[in-house]
């Protein structure tokens, strides 16, 4: 085996150098050619660098050449796909050697073992008509519930990626869900973080099978109609030795300095966002995943955490900026970098950022000053709902505001709901187990939740298991309990939510105007003793919709709500409706009356059904 010199381009190492390197995945780690397996990767403090694997018995490795721009190199003959391999670096001091798996690696063992796999990227995709049409699924003006997964607790499948692909393809598919948005499945040593400690950011974890199973699987999301996001983590990494910590013997990725370099939270290591090497690592991942595996969206998760230096931090445990502020200029610099890159290039895309403060223009474009990312998870709703309907209803009309609170910010940035992974687990139970009262109200409370949220102004996220009402938490160690769904009241919730991915779709005044203040109008928001919440959404020609929520479990006969249309009005979704468990309160069509209500001239006489929400829409 011989290495020999195979040096970056001139381009490649300028653009590595300067931070605006996209295409990292093509030219770094390993790569297959007709004759010799081409290894490069970035240590630039290292005094040597050698590749070692089971095609040198890992025992003597193969040296790499430096190429002056902290890049080494080298091909070596013999070394075939599916060879495991890692690199020995030896620091800039000498001493003794170490070895790392590949930042750039496009495959890597199953855990717990850590080499990296030579592998390719080539998939014979059969998408070509989702991925020509997929950007008015993925606009902000088009209508998005999205199904929240984690595979490998989802449902039990040997076969992998390449299984599920089936099961959950029919399964989404049939609950009419638009997006599947999949916890992170780049390649994590410990499988309870669930994906959140990141070391493979360029290869799909071997959990599930190779990387074209993976492509696979979003192959067939995208043949069936439906969207697939990431969660992606460039916010921190964890410390195992294998990994990006002290890569070359220095603080290569991660800031040297823990004030800066290290989360409390997360026991786990913060980019260097000031380094463009580290800049163009990350986004050469961004790209990779929406490049070669079709993605349609990034969710970038813990946005905050980057935002702020102080993020967890008491005083005197952070740096601030050159300014004196908490403020992390680096991070936002390179989150707007990203951002401007990925729609620059993927306009047909969407970036979601989970932020969970009040940092002012997430979502506002770049060259107005703002971060640019497209959706921001609204964390505020997601808190102030819970609280809510944790609550007695017999206390509920003293908190009303918790729930009209939202519209005074819903317009300040676009905004998806989310009802996630995160709010079902470590002790908090589920979101059947968070309503109060008994069996049947704890379903009502659920089905008028999701009424609720899918009624809301932005798009709807729903964590996997939700949809039909578990019992239980979410336990990673074990595929959802599908066994409930031979019982009528978590089949009726399940139906509620497949019905109300169908209505959202079938109406524009639903989704056309999210992010307009335009497409919402109060009608009944300050009915705090009834617990009762009514207001229209409306498409761009002024098309309404009439939503209405009873947060008691008390029948309100006789109750009129003021309706911007006469004539007759078709209750087109209910969830009291005893298909879906409910005790059967309905109103059918109904027909206005000339009675001033609300500020209209024409109002409906309507019998509100208990713990219950319900659409109404005009006929015709």
């Amino acid at each position: 085996m011989i290495a020999t010199p195979d040096p970056l381009s001139d381009l490649d190492r300028w653009a590595l150098n300067e931070g605006t390197a996209t295409r990292l995945s093509g030219v770094l780690g390993a790569h297959l050619g007709e004759d010799a397996t081409t290894f490069r990767v970035w240590a630039p403090s290292a005094s040597r660098v050698e590749v070692i694997g089971d095609f040198t018995g890992w025992v003597d490795g193969v040296d790499l050449h430096p190429d002056g721009s902290g890049v080494w190199h080298g091909a070596i003959s013999g070394v075939e796909k599916g060879a495991v391999y890692k690199y020995r670096i030896t620091g800039p001091d000498g001493g003794a050697p170490f070895d790392k798996a590949d930042p750039c690696g496009t495959w890597s063992e199953e855990p717990p073992r850590t080499g990296s796999i030579v592998w390719d990227r080539d998939h014979p995709w059969g998408d070509a008509d989702w991925m020509a049409k997929r950007g008015p699924h993925n606009a902000l003006d088009a209508p998005m519930a999205i199904y929240e997964v984690h595979l490998g607790s989802w449902r039990y499948e040997p076969g992998g990626y390449r299984a599920l692909a089936h099961q959950l393809v029919d399964y989404v598919a049939e609950m009419g869900f638009t997006h599947v948005e999949l916890l992170p499945v780049m390649e994590h040593p410990f499988y309870g973080s669930w994906g959140y400690q990141t070391t493979g950011y360029f290869a799909p974890t071997a959990r599930y099978g190779e990387p074209q199973d993976l492509m696979y699987l979003v192959d067939h999301l995208h043949q069936a109609g439906i969207g697939v996001i990431l969660d992606w983590v460039p916010s921190h990494f964890p410390s195992d030795a294998f990994g990006l910590a002290m890569f070359d013997g220095t603080h290569l990725y991660e800031h040297a300095d823990p004030q800066e370099g290290y989360h409390p939270d997360w026991d786990s290591l913060i980019f260097n966002y000031g380094r463009h090497e580290v800049r163009s690592f990350l986004l050469s991942s961004a790209m990779m995943w929406l490049d070669d595996y079709h993605v349609d969206g990034i969710r970038v998760d813990a946005v905050a955490s980057m935002l702020y230096r102080d993020y967890s931090r008491k005083a005197g445990e952070w740096v601030p900026n050159i300014h004196g502020g908490r403020e992390n200029l680096e991070a936002i610099s390179f989150l707007q970098q990203l951002n401007t890159t990925v729609f620059g290039e993927h306009p047909d895309v969407q970036m979601f950022a989970e932020e969970s403060t009040a940092f002012a223009g997430v979502t506002a474009p770049v060259d107005l000053g703002g971060v640019g990312f497209g959706e921001k998870w609204d964390m505020g709703w997601m808190n102030d709902t819970l609280r809510y309907i944790a609550r007695d209803p017999v206390h509920r009309s003293h908190h009303h505001h918790e729930l009209t609170f939202r519209m005074v910010y819903a317009y300040n940035e676009n905004f998806t709901l989310p009802l996630s992974h995160d709010e079902v687990v470590h002790g908090k139970g589920s979101l059947l187990a968070k309503q109060p009262g008994d069996r049947w109200q704890q379903f009502a409370g659920v089905r008028a939740l999701y009424g609720y949220q899918w009624s809301q102004p932005g798009k709807a996220l729903l964590f996997m298991g939700s949809e039909f009402a578990v019992n239980d938490e979410w336990n990673h160690e074990q595929e959802l309990d599908w066994g409930l769904l031979g019982l009528a009241e978590h089949r009726g919730v399940r139906d509620w939510v497949s019905d109300l991915n169908a209505f959202l779709v079938g109406h524009r005044s639903m989704f056309e105007l999210d992010n307009d203040p335009a497409g919402f109008r109060w009608v009944v928001g300050d009915d705090a003793a009834n617990s009762i919440y009514a207001y229209l959404r409306l498409a761009k020609d002024g098309s309404p919709v009439l939503f209405i929520a009873n947060f008691t479990p008390i029948v309100r006969h006789d109750y009129r709500v003021g309706v911007p249309i006469g004539g007759t009005w078709s209750e087109a979704l209910n969830s009291d409706d005893m298909a879906y468990g409910g005790s059967g309160v309905v109103n059918g069509d109904v027909e206005s009356d000339a009675v001033s209500t609300h500020g209209y001239d024409q109002s409906l006489n309507l019998t509100i059904p208990p713990l219950a929400a319900a659409f109404y829409v005009p006929a015709g």
